[in-house]
């Protein structure tokens, strides 16, 4: 067999260090072992199913994975093959986006193999192009390996997990070597040594966590991110375990550590003497927060520089300056400095011209040397704009250079970083801009850092498309903003600020100047405006009330916790949603307050119940216990308006109403009606009739007298109607009926439903799995009994999304009798009697088209009312009108809705 070379022969050479290797830590408990030898064997065994399944020598190869004991053997098998793989991090959470950015990627690398595991694929909407399993690929002859070009491309490293615009970075064999070479040597990295790397393998400094210790012939602990993130201490035990000599830490981990250590006697057992460098990159190193760090974990023997301020980019090869002489060299700075280049990289500062200026002087970082790539991936143009005449990369970062060491002042690119995450302002922008709320070319989203923060907050400024005068509106406004960053990028904005536009500075362009906003942000010139918004918030929301007792004071603390916030800005009658809370983060919070409330067995829906600290405090001191069957879940409590009920779907359940409760906030109590059949003894409804008995007493217990407001979303809209038909006959008013979705005649539709329908619908609308498993599951399924179509539909279902939403089995399995239970009551119904009038909201039918759908069915409401219905359409289909992409728009269509019906607006 012929030696590989590039980056093969690390491996190789490696293979032949005895006792040397890699450790595995995975977020299921599991810590394994191997070799460099090992390693290498199980890369040539996997490399044979890659050849069976048609990869050829220079083409790529999507590495689909998480563990990281799946992704380095597969990296490696791509390597030793010649081919390029383009490790890839899947986007949970948002089956449109993940499409897109898959389609994208698709096409950028020309029809590539996509390697993935089964937990992974169940995750997610159908994988385009050619997918094959990690599991069935070992099995065969090993291979020879492929020699390659030391100016050929390495790997691929995507720039960015969130866009579906996202460049693709080739990393030369040549680029990868020098760098390793250089690292090893400014870091003094030898074979006694020990990595650990904590980063996923879609970003570049993982595989410098990798390649790094490798080449030097030391060994590595390859721990799953999630591992740390949910126990930063994690990361220190680790360490201590396993005599880490390196690892890596953004500056927000730091600051993890430090709120999560605890207090009180020194653990013996916390030995880090080991620990020579902790390199700090993605974000800037506050030196305050690294200080902190130093002196917290002086005792334990960890060294007083061990922090190792650092500066990379994908583009070249991760961290290519490092600053070996903090904190002694930034006495005074707020900001770490970078050091000084590795050798081989050149630095330059250059003005506006392209100029290089003198050490001191701000301007754009420019760099150049063998570990920088050669240009992007099959995009001429970007790797155009990226290069200077004179072949310098352009960084897209502002800094300057003091006798050689370098300092970032800015981005001149439009990113945002939180939490070590690169986002890109376009993407929010975007989302932000088609609310209705919003003025569509007057909103700037940045970064900002907090005095004292530990990273880099959102923030985001916008001009409201309603009066500034407008209390009530601007608060509305500013609830949306705040619910649609979330639900696109998964966080809460730090800041969300109203302003008028002449404060909304633009380029002659007509561009707005987000680096002039932030500069007057940092000054302090919205102060003013930021006490405005403040006190209109307290207005509406009613108020600061602090924290009493103990308990209240523990939850409060969770809350702000959870969502980044100064524990005394959290009340004792702050709700989960005003902080900008998701459904997910419900099932967050259950977990945190089963952890520090030991012996507690909180249902979701207790939460929802008890959103406040304060009753969630009292909830908490009962032990959790049931309280009985009440079907209202208030949601959202705060508004002098009318309050909304909304009828749960035909399975029972009201999580799908969180997000849409977010921009009522402030305006309208939001309560959602909840089945019967959840909680430990309860019941489920006999019928129809009892149900709708149960609802009205329950509505009129919250709310004594009308006008009335009632919604229900797709079965729920026929409930809605019965219930609305009952107030109207005990002499109410009820000014609104939303229908959302449904024809009056369902006893058709039930009928078709039977169990394995049934079972099939839940597992997709709780995104168990997906819908072309269910549509090759009806058949096979159906005849089979119960139990094993329960055990089958579970086996397919995402373990990620079973966790996420605290579900096993069992509970699947009662959840579909109670659905079941709805259905049955369901196929005897048959509308009757009229109400004054219904609105109807329609989106994609389930069959059909839209129009036919409106026309032949949904029309129907108009035998059923006395005055003139309203049919208005909604963006999204039946399954999606309410998820993320879709939600910010149906939100303002139903307000105006209830705007007009209540207020004649």
């Amino acid at each position: 067999m012929t030696s590989p070379n590039g980056i093969a022969g690390l491996l190789v050479r490696a293979a032949q260090c005895p006792g040397r290797g890699v450790r595995y830590v995975c977020d299921d408990g599991t810590e394994t072992e191997q070799s460099y030898a090992a390693l290498k064997e199980a890369a040539f065994e996997l490399l044979g199913g890659l050849r069976r399944h048609g990869a050829e020598p220079g083409s790529a190869v999507v590495l689909l994975l998480e563990r990281p004991d799946e992704v380095i053997p597969a990296f490696w098998a791509c390597v030793l093959g010649g081919l390029v793989p383009c490790p890839m991090a899947p986007l949970r959470g948002d089956s449109a986006r993940w499409s897109a950015h898959l389609e994208h990627v698709t096409r950028l690398l020309a029809d590539p193999l996509i390697v993935t595991n089964d937990a992974v694929r169940r995750d997610l909407p159908p994988l385009p192009g050619r997918v094959v399993l990690l599991d069935d690929l070992p099995g065969g002859p090993a291979p020879s390996p492929a020699s390659c070009d030391p100016d050929g491309p390495a790997l691929l490293m995507l720039t960015s997990g969130s866009s579906g615009a996202s460049k693709a970075v080739p990393l030369t064999h040549a680029n990868l070597l020098a760098s390793m070479a250089a690292k090893a040597e400014r870091l003094e990295v030898g074979d006694a040594d020990v990595m650990l790397n904590l980063i996923a393998f879609d970003h570049v400094a993982a595989i410098e966590g990798h390649l790094l210790p490798m080449s030097a012939g030391g060994s590595q602990v390859q721990v799953q991110p999630q591992v740390v993130l949910g126990d930063p201490v994690r990361l220190l035990r680790l360490a201590a375990d396993h005599r880490v000599t390196l690892t890596f830490a953004p500056n927000f981990l730091l600051g993890e550590i430090l709120r999560a250590f605890p207090d009180g006697d020194q653990d013996d057992d916390l030995d880090l003497s080991a620990l020579r460098h902790i390199i700090s990159g993605g974000e800037a190193v506050v030196c305050a927060t690294a200080r902190r760090f130093l002196d917290l974990l002086a005792p334990y023997g960890l060294s007083p520089r061990a922090i190792v301020p650092a500066f990379g980019m994908t583009e070249m090869c991760a961290g290519s300056t490092m600053n070996l002489d903090f904190p002694a060299v930034d006495a005074g700075q707020e900001f770490a400095s970078l050091g000084p280049p590795i050798r081989g990289l050149d630095l330059r500062i250059t003005d506006e011209g392209g100029h290089p200026v003198q050490d001191g002087i701000e301007g754009e970082l420019q760099v150049r040397g063998p570990m920088v790539f050669p240009g992007y991936h099959n995009d001429p143009r970007s790797s155009a704009a990226a290069f200077t005449a004179d072949g310098w990369f352009r960084t897209g970062d502002r800094g300057l250079l003091d006798g050689g060491r370098l300092r970032l002042t800015g981005r001149s690119k439009d990113s945002i970083i939180v939490n070590g995450v690169n986002y890109f302002s376009h993407e929010v922008e975007t989302a932000l801009g088609e609310l209705p709320e919003v003025e569509s070319s007057y909103v700037a989203a940045f970064p900002t850092r907090p005095p004292g923060g530990d990273t880099e907050q959102l923030a985001v400024l916008f001009t409201p498309a309603v009066p500034m005068s407008d209390e009530a509106r601007i608060h509305q406004a500013v609830a949306a903003v705040r619910s649609t960053v979330t639900l696109v990028w998964g966080f809460r904005p730090g800041l969300v600020l109203p302003l008028p536009r002449p404060e909304m500075p633009r380029t002659s362009l007509g561009k707005i100047q987000r680096t002039l906003l932030r500069h007057r942000l940092e000054e302090g010139r919205f102060a003013a405006r930021q006490r405005w918004l403040d006190e209109l918030t307290a207005r509406r929301l009613g108020g600061h009330v602090p924290p009493d007792g103990p308990a209240e004071r523990k939850v409060a603390a969770v809350y702000a916790d959870l969502f980044g916030l100064d524990p005394g800005s959290v009340g004792a009658t702050t709700t989960l949603l005003e902080l900008g809370g998701t459904s997910l983060d419900v099932l967050r919070l259950k977990q945190r307050l089963e952890r520090d409330f030991p012996g507690t067995d909180l249902p979701a829906v207790s939460i929802l119940r008890a959103p406040a600290v304060r009753d969630l405090a009292a909830l908490l001191g009962d032990a959790g216990r049931s309280r009985g069957y009440d079907p209202i879940v208030p949601l959202q409590q705060t508004g002098d308006r009318t309050p909304l009920f909304c009828v749960h779907p035909g399975v029972g359940e009201v999580l799908v109403f969180v997000n849409l409760a977010h921009y009522f906030t402030g305006e309208r109590p939001f309560y959602a009606l909840r089945a019967r059949g959840f909680g430990p003894g309860e019941t489920h409804f006999s019928g129809f009739e009892e149900m709708v008995s149960c609802y009205v007493e329950a509505i009129r217990r919250r709310q004594e007298r009308g006008p009335y407001a009632i919604a229900g979303y797709s079965y729920g809209s026929a409930v809605a109607f019965e219930t609305a038909k009952a107030l109207e006959g005990q002499g109410e008013q009820v000014d609104f009926v939303g229908i959302v979705n449904l024809p009056p005649h369902i006893k058709a539709r039930m009928r078709e439903l039977d169990y394995t329908e049934g079972a099939l619908h839940l597992a997709l609308f709780l995104d168990l799995i997906a819908p072309d498993q269910a549509e090759r599951l009806a058949g096979p399924l159906r005849g089979q009994p119960r139990r094993r179509q329960i055990d089958q539909i579970m086996a397919l279902a995402s373990p990620r999304r079973l966790a996420e939403l605290d579900l096993d089995r069992d509970g699947f399995a009662s959840w579909v009798e109670l659905a079941q239970s709805l259905v049955r009551a369901g196929r005897t119904y048959e509308p009757s009697g009229t109400v004054a009038s219904v609105t109807v909201f329609y989106a994609d039918p389930l069959r059909g088209t839209k129009q036919e759908w409106l026309d032949h069915e949904l029309r129907a409401w108009d035998k059923f009312t006395r005055g003139e219905n309203r049919y208005v359409e909604v963006p999204g289909a039946h399954y999606t009108l309410m998820n993320a992409d879709h939600v910010a728009t149906f939100q303002h269509i139903l307000r105006s809705e209830l705007d007009r019906a209540l207020d004649g607006r």
